[in-house]
């Protein structure tokens, strides 16, 4: 498809030193630019971070919770096992 832009001078001079670095024409160098701003996420489909947040447990402060056994006793009784 062949079309008219108007490129900002910024613009036109990073798409010049793209050309000279990639060793390419201006139309696959402008290409491979518009290809990556159109397939980059955008931020309404980013998701939102999952946060966990830390509450008690209402352990009492001799529970050690390295000591499965004895967490189980803690938790269910001495009967459950």
């Amino acid at each position: 498809m062949r079309t008219t832009l108007t490129l900002d001078e910024d613009v036109a001079a990073k798409l010049r030193q793209e050309m000279v670095r990639m060793g390419a024409s201006m139309k696959d160098v402008v290409n491979v630019f518009l290809r990556r701003g159109l397939e980059a996420p955008r931020e309404e489909d980013i998701a939102t971070p999952f946060i966990v947040e830390s509450r008690s447990m209402g352990l009492k402060a001799e529970v050690d919770l390295d000591d499965i056994s004895g967490l189980l006793d803690y938790l269910d009784g001495p009967a459950q096992r």
